[in-house]
């Protein structure tokens, strides 16, 4: 996928019961461009990411979509983002290749990439018949990146991506970044520097709260 994504906030703001959570964002997260999303543990990013990609919808104000400079219809958001989060699930019946396999109905694979090259990437190769329920949690968060960042689409969702992971982990995701992320936008939502080092812009939520 080639197209040029906007998604626009307007005065948008998100609550929880009759607190809220952040209040009259304005902002604007383009194509070609990587955002980092700020704030301690619990301040609401992972609730920001939600808004950005469609699976909620603000309690105040408004967030548009657009491709290519026309109105993208949210039910359709989800086709052109990857998304890899800690809350995110993967089917623990499923071996690794039948997650992988399960995964590429939705999406079309980068260009060079199938089964094969993603187990690769991965290490995994004496693992692919293995249940994803007997992995480690760090080998759960690999699958997650690997199958974001190995999906064509033109948005890249990155909600803590290297939790759980040690220092070598943390090295292969900037591996990653640097091999796979092409010219996507590129959302991270994180509180430690390493994972977002690389994004040019920031948004500190905290800036938002009431």
């Amino acid at each position: 996928m080639s197209s040029q994504i906007q998604i626009t906030l307007q005065d948008a703001g998100r609550r929880f019961n009759r607190d809220w959570i952040f209040k009259g964002i304005d902002y604007t997260f383009s194509s070609g461009n990587s955002y980092a999303v700020l704030g301690p543990n619990g301040s609401g990013k992972s609730t920001l990411l939600q808004l950005l990609n469609g699976s909620l919808s603000p309690s105040a104000g408004k967030v548009t979509f657009t491709e290519n400079n026309q109105p993208l219809d949210v039910e359709k958001v989800f086709q052109h983002i990857s998304l890899a989060a800690p809350y995110l699930e993967l089917i623990e019946d499923f071996s690794l290749t039948e997650v992988i396999d399960f995964h590429f109905q939705f999406k079309p694979y980068i260009t060079g990439m199938g089964r094969t090259e993603l187990v690769d990437l991965l290490g995994m190769k004496s693992s692919r018949h293995k249940l994803v329920k007997y992995f480690s949690s760090g080998m759960k968060q690999r699958l997650k990146l690997a199958l974001a960042f190995c999906s064509d689409t033109n948005v890249l969702m990155l909600d803590e991506p290297t939790s759980n992971f040690d220092r070598q982990g943390s090295n292969w995701y900037l591996e990653l970044v640097e091999q796979l992320a092409g010219n996507r936008l590129i959302i991270v939502g994180s509180n430690q520097e390493h994972e977002y080092s690389f994004c040019r812009n920031q948004l500190i939520i905290t800036d938002y709260k009431l």
